[in-house]
Order: structure tokens, then sequence, then C-alpha cells
């Protein structure tokens, strides 16, 4: 067994998995805090490395594409204090550090461990329940259903139509981007068969964010949607309906009518507030009357 303890965490490889637990150091960032102790299998890694530091060094994990939802949700944009895949190591551990990278490599080759994408999450994702508040809402997920809910610096326009809640199954895609400079960052859902070129703003299914320090827990209640919806890179007939799937009930088609009604209210509402403009309110419309 490896371990190294830090006041910014400690990783202990036992040969099968890497148990990251976050220090209680007043630097640990809130979003490594919220979620708690990982456990990457070394089947999910496809590298580990050390940079040595005049005062500091810093341990490094990578992992397999497709095989955390947390990255996956993020695309990468999680910055230093609050990637929980790294670690920073002070200057008179380096020696373990340097240990650590030797038995986390040593398992990978012994064990042939590839480093190629993967089609399936090999890590759970957060636990649920989770809510977070920042920006313009508040996101909470419990497994089943997205719950978003507005404050009062939510624009009047996406405000109007009150709480939002999307059921998982309805979600095709979710994405968190942090604010930077000048631009806002945003977690936002895309809802199956109802596109938007709405910015987070004026988009009922987005929260928008402004660059305060809650706006990372937003990305773990996107990492635990994204964990729950259907792999990007899984096999196209996973994704694909069942071959001579029965005629769906009545009450089903008369549901996705409804749906497809409020939707048509709610680009009539983008329209007349302006942030559609005609060409796209046209496009949009006739692609939910060819539906109807």
């Amino acid at each position: 067994m490896a371990e190294i303890i830090q006041k910014d965490g400690t990783w202990v490889f036992d040969g099968d998995a890497l148990r990251l637990t976050p220090g209680r150091d007043k630097n640990v960032s809130l979003l490594r805090k919220t979620l708690g102790e990982l456990v990457v299998p070394l089947r999910a890694l496809a590298g580990i490395s050390f940079e040595q530091g005049r005062k500091s060094g810093r341990l490094r994990l990578r992992l397999r594409d497709g095989a955390d939802p947390l990255l996956h949700a993020t695309g990468g944009r999680l910055t230093e204090p609050h990637d929980p895949y790294q670690l920073v190591v002070e200057s008179d551990r380096y020696g373990v550090a340097e240990y650590v990278v030797d038995e986390v490599r040593s398992a990978l080759m012994l064990d042939q461990v590839p480093s190629d994408p993967v089609s399936e999450y090999l890590l759970p994702g957060p636990a649920v329940p989770l809510s977070a508040a920042a920006g313009d809402g508040t996101a909470s997920f419990d497994g089943e259903q997205v719950r978003l809910e507005w404050n009062w610096k939510t624009e009047d326009a996406k405000a109007a139509a009150g709480t939002r809640t999307l059921a998982v199954t309805d979600i095709a895609a979710v994405e968190w981007h942090p604010a930077a400079g000048l631009e806002n960052g945003y977690l936002r859902f895309t809802v199956k068969n109802a596109p938007t070129k709405a910015p987070p703003k004026y988009d009922p299914n987005s929260v928008e964010l402004w660059g305060f320090k809650k706006d990372p827990l937003m990305a773990l209640v996107a990492a635990a949607v994204q964990a729950r919806i259907p792999h990007p890179a899984a096999p196209a007939a996973a994704l694909e309906a069942p071959a001579q799937e029965p005629e769906p009930a009545a009450s089903a088609r008369e549901d996705d009518h409804d749906a497809l009604l409020r939707r048509l209210r709610e680009l009539g509402e983008l329209h007349r507030t302006g942030v559609l403009t005609d060409e796209e309110f046209t496009l949009a419309k006739q692609a939910i009357l060819k539906r109807m």
C-alpha cells in the first residue's frame, strides 16, 4: 500500500484503487469538500504524474476519457483549486509522492490497463440528493428529477414560467461552464426534442453563473445528472429504440402534445422579448409543428 497525507488531502493506493480524501485545510475548495472521498478504480486511470516546485509540488491523476461523469460534464474546465484529481505536496514529502507514482505506474503496467477512452462511466458521480444555489437560481437533483428555482436576480422573461422540473429521462445532455473574465458561466440542460439558442440568461433550462464562490457546486449537480443519462460513447445499438417498439399509449401521446404546446408558448415569449430573432423563432416553431 502507498499513502501520502498532506494538508490538501490524503491519497491511498491499495493496488486496486486510489482513495482520494480532501483535506480540512482552509485552502481546500468548497467543491472538493462537498464532493468528499473519491474511490478511483485502477482501470479508470490513464496515468499519474508528479511535478516538483520550489516550495511545493503537485500530484496529478489522468483518467481515461469518459470514465468520470464530473470531468465529462465540466469538459476539463475545472481549475486547479477545484480539481479533485490534483494534490498539493509539501517539499519535504517529495520522496513519498514519487513512491506513490511508482506504485501506481507499476500496477497499471502489470494489469495492462489500457489508456484509451471508455464507453461507460467507471465512477458513480456525486451522491444524491444534491442541491446548489448560485447565480440566478437553485438547482436540485434527487436522482430522477432536476428542479430549477429562480431568485430575485433572475431575468423576468425566465422567471415568469416559474419553477422548472425536468425528468432525467428527458435530458439529452448537461454542461457546466465557469464564468471567465467578463463572460458569465452557466449550468445548462439540453432537453430532448426542444433545442434552444437562447443565452443562459433567458433559457429556462439553464442557471446563469456570475463567478462567485458557490458556482463550482453547480458542477456537482451537472455530474450527478451526467452519471444517470446515457454515456455519449455507448454503442449506438444501446441508444436506439428497440425494434418493433409498441405504439405509445394514447395518454402518452396526449402528454407529448401538451409538452409541444407549452414549448410553442415558451418560444413565443422568447421571441416577443427579443431573445430569439425572427429566423430562429421560425425555424424552432417549424420543428415543433412537424412533430405535432
